[in-house]
């Protein structure tokens, strides 16, 4: 466990027992030696629940995990063997959102009225998508009453500001020993679009990569990736409905050697959506993820 991992309160899924230790916010799994550029990080497949939060949710746990990008985590085990890191938040996406930025919060759910510095106009916090959820994918309303500003604030400082803090020092490690750092944002996408996306109602494609439409990094970077996963028989698509979130516009900069790209997994093709569980080709996609890592290990960018 990395020795700057943050600490928040114990875990469990309702009727199962908690240990007292407390958990970490964020796990890090670094290589030996970092040999590559890359850093990847997977902010949406935590799974570690507070008993206080399952508790104050009108929902059970089953359907509170529909906004997890489940076993995503697992799909990019093999990245420290590649010569790169992986950041994994260990929160749910349900309790607290690192692809927004500190303060996106939806003024329908909370008791009080909120500071000025909110951002409360944007169209996550619209669709009750903010840093602090009102609603899981599907628009189902997690809370069964309001919430207090002072809980949103303490979830996000003990779980999003420590979370952002290390992958800024894994990029800057990373630049300072390469010269540049490639972030590899991963995530899993519902198989059908929901009532806030773009693509409401349509059936996805097997992967969207977003880049922020050419901002974030170079094009070198999203051609490869394409064509290794189109040459792997996956259908692939750029930048809809997903061109990138908060972690991809923040720190995709390639005029400062930093490049970011996010990558969606259609969750259709690796995992049960309703039961949450992994369906019996995990493990053959698990592989063509490993054959990309290996790829991007031997590729050779001269940006």
């Amino acid at each position: 466990m990395d020795q700057h991992a943050h600490k928040i309160a114990p875990a469990i899924v309702r009727d199962e027992l908690a240990d007292d230790k407390p958990i970490t916010a964020f796990d890090v799994q670094r290589p030996f030696e970092q040999t590559v550029p890359f850093v990847f990080a997977s902010p949406h497949s935590g799974t570690n629940y507070t008993a206080e939060f399952i508790d104050e949710s009108r929902l059970d746990p089953v359907a509170l995990r529909r906004s997890e990008d489940s076993f995503i985590d697992e799909l990019y085990e093999d990245v420290p063997k590649c010569g790169a890191p992986l950041l994994k938040a260990l929160f749910p996406r349900a309790y607290v959102d690192p692809n927004r930025e500190a303060y996106e919060l939806d003024p329908r759910m909370f008791q009080e009225v909120l500071p000025k510095y909110v951002n409360t106009s944007s169209p996550r916090v619209f669709a009750g998508l903010g840093t602090v959820p009102r609603v899981v994918t599907n628009g189902d309303e997690i809370y069964a009453g309001k919430i207090t500003f002072a809980e949103a604030k303490q979830r996000i400082e003990e779980c999003y500001f420590p979370y952002h803090a290390m992958l800024r020092n894994l990029i800057d490690e990373t630049k300072q020993r390469f010269g540049k750092c490639i972030l590899i944002d991963c995530h899993s996408m519902p198989s059908i679009g929901g009532p806030m996306d773009d693509d409401k109602g349509n059936q996805r494609v097997d992967i969207v990569l977003g880049n922020k439409h050419g901002e974030a990094c170079a094009p070198d970077i999203i051609n490869f990736v394409e064509e290794h996963l189109k040459g792997l028989g996956m259908i692939v698509r750029r930048n809809h409905p997903y061109a990138g979130g908060y972690t991809t516009r923040h720190y995709g900069a390639p005029e400062t050697g930093v490049h970011a790209l996010q990558i969606e997994v259609n969750r259709a093709i690796y995992m049960d959506e309703e039961t949450i569980t992994k369906k019996s080709n995990f493990a053959d996609l698990k592989g063509k993820f490993s054959s990309l890592l290996r790829a991007l290990e031997n590729a050779e960018f001269t940006f």
